[in-house]
């Protein structure tokens, strides 16, 4: 456990990425979050996959974590998350999915630190009635969800006790491609929309799972744990509050199935996540997802 008060580095890992670059934002007073990129100004923007070091080659890293004083723990949401692209990609998918975790958790282990990685519901087949919980057991339908539950598993065996697997679903924020945005956009060129109202789960914005995932950290959980806005929602329902949030009007947005939208990975058709273990280590849950969707809207605006 870290615990509050404590000062230190944490290595923040894709941190040009839409979480990593939430993550750096977010940081805890005491905790300053560091990678190996830096902007022409010599700030500290984050590390990348393909950016100063290779997270899939161990002696880059072990080199990293070297030349990090004071470094204190890291958070890893660092991943290949090209959905459907991953199916023709296998063997990078699971590179930078779960050979990076293991090698990431490997050099926490020897120095003894605390490591949270960043998962996803893709571990999930989707076939549920219930939100799932921690211990329900992963079934993936696609290579993104495979690999990853790789990274999970290699993680955990890598670095015991001082890891936290964090699975969390529907990401949108600030500074990324998202859901919400494509949306905007659409809605700005088109005056119909058809979208997926067949698949079901909690869109969550960056904006609420960055502060958990820094919960996580500070309070050295390990294990795994679920990281989700409460409620549920088909990307048909997301489509429709982003567009009443953001005002826009003579739009008309037309439910469709799955089947009428095929695309190359198989996603799950429900893959709400049960939450509670996350709120009770950190005393609350995420916010409710159609408020954190007008927070995020608002955010945009401002």
């Amino acid at each position: 456990m870290l615990g509050s008060g404590t000062t230190g580095r944490v290595l923040v890992t894709g941190a040009r990425g839409m979480l990593g670059g939430q993550l750096l934002a977010d940081a805890p007073q005491g905790l300053s979050p560091v990678g190996t990129d830096r902007s022409a100004e010599g700030r500290v923007s984050g590390l990348e996959h393909h950016g100063g070091v290779d997270l899939t080659v161990a002696d880059a890293v072990e080199r990293l974590f070297d030349c990090i004083d004071d470094l204190v723990g890291v958070i890893h949401p660092a991943a290949y998350t090209a959905v459907d692209k991953a199916e023709e990609e296998p063997g990078l998918a699971r590179a930078v999915n779960a050979a990076a975790a293991q090698i990431v958790a490997r050099a926490c282990a020897s120095r003894g630190l605390p490591l949270v990685v960043v998962s996803t519901d893709f571990v999930f087949d989707g076939t549920g009635e219930r939100p799932y919980r921690e211990d329900d057991a992963p079934n993936p339908t696609s290579v993104y969800g495979a690999t990853k539950l790789e990274g999970e598993q290699l993680a955990l065996a890598a670095n015991p006790g001082r890891t936290a697997i964090v699975r969390t679903q529907w990401l949108y924020g600030p500074g990324g491609n998202h859901f919400p945005g494509t949306m905007l956009r659409l809605a700005s060129e088109r005056d119909q929309l058809r979208v997926v109202s067949d698949q079901v789960g909690s869109p969550t914005s960056t904006l609420e799972l960055s502060p958990a995932l820094w919960d996580v950290l500070v309070r050295g959980a390990a294990g795994v744990y679920h990281a989700a806005c409460e409620g549920r929602a088909s990307w048909y329902d997301l489509a429709v509050a982003t567009l009443a949030e953001a005002g826009v009007t003579g739009v008309k947005v037309d439910p469709c199935t799955t089947d009428e939208f095929p695309r190359p990975a198989k996603r799950p058709a429900y893959s709400v996540l049960d939450c509670s273990k996350l709120a009770a280590l950190r005393g609350a849950p995420l916010a409710p997802w159609r408020e954190a969707l007008a927070r995020f809207l608002a955010h945009e605006r401002a």
